[in-house]
């Protein structure tokens, strides 16, 4: 067998959120049910403007002595660490940014899950090398994930038999399956979940007790007020700079987003895409083809 590949994700950051009211704190603030992690399951969540616009999404999963880890955008991490801190008022919490500390490295390729010892089931858990090592909990087919110390990550490596490669393989399988990532491919303060996969990616809870911005997002949803979805599209041509304008018969129908070799994710209104003759979707100089993923359901 050959040896899995890894990365460190430096553009990631870590926020323990400690102490006897962690769950209740952040229960109430974010789209999915905190009450499921554990050590055996990690969670995928977002965090929302009061009137449900989308502000920060993170993996979700539990450290040691019960503490929760928020796998985060490194670069908007003293964002989201100020706006918990906000809501904390008399909640016994304690917020720490262990981003110098812990690193969130990423394991793919065939066999990742079996030597894993883990579930092929996304959000599939087990503690690992001091912190926790899961399958993604968004898509099982993007591999693991490992929260743990930096002074751990050559001992993870050696368990895993995975060696340190770039990001570039995994950055297309992840635009391939659909998957959105942070505020490269989410507007912050105007993006909606549901038109981000987050429903059928496992990031929204719909049992569970109000939080932030579940009036808007229960409602977009029961009355069926999507309009737009992301998707990964294929590109023909140049390829266009995130941001670039998506237009059919020389309307503006979208916009691209994430864009990795002759891949791409495009933010698209759905009557666009009904008798999309082919080659009709433009960006810049290239031509974009839509390609829908399997789990979405529209």
């Amino acid at each position: 067998m050959s040896k899995l590949s890894a990365h460190v994700m430096e553009g990631r950051g870590l926020l323990q959120v400690g102490g006897a009211d962690a769950r209740s704190f952040l229960q109430g603030i974010v789209s999915n049910d905190v009450e499921r992690v554990a050590p055996e399951r990690a969670i995928w969540a977002a965090f929302l403007t009061p009137q449900g616009k989308y502000l920060h999404d993170f993996l979700m999963a539990q450290g040691p002595e019960g503490t929760l880890w928020l796998d985060c955008e490194a670069e908007r991490r003293n964002d989201l660490l100020k706006r918990l801190k906000l809501y904390k008022l008399r909640s016994k919490v304690q917020l720490t940014d262990r981003t110098e500390e812990l690193a969130s490295l990423v394991i793919w390729g065939d066999g990742a899950v079996t030597a894993a010892d883990l579930p092929a089931e996304a959000g599939a858990a087990r503690a690992f090398q001091g912190g926790s090592l899961f399958v993604d909990p968004r898509r099982a087919e993007l591999g693991l994930r490992a929260l743990i110390p930096r002074s751990a990550l050559d001992a993870a490596l050696a368990e895993l038999d995975a060696e340190a490669v770039d990001l570039a393989a995994w950055e297309r399988a992840r635009i391939a399956a659909g998957v959105p990532d942070g505020s490269r491919d989410m507007q912050v303060d105007k993006a909606i979940l549901l038109e981000n996969g987050f429903d059928e990616l496992g990031g929204v809870d719909w049992s569970k007790g109000c939080y932030m911005g579940q009036e808007l997002t229960a409602r977009t949803k029961y009355r069926g007020l999507i309009k737009k979805r992301l998707l990964p599209v294929e590109i023909a041509g140049p390829a266009p700079e995130p941001g670039t304008p998506v237009t059919k018969d020389g309307k503006e129908v979208g916009e691209l987003r994430s864009v990795a070799d002759g891949l791409g994710l495009a933010l698209l209104r759905l009557a666009a895409l009904e008798d999309l003759a082919p080659e009709t979707l433009l960006a810049g100089d290239a031509r974009l083809t839509p390609k829908k993923p399997d789990w979405a359901a529209f």
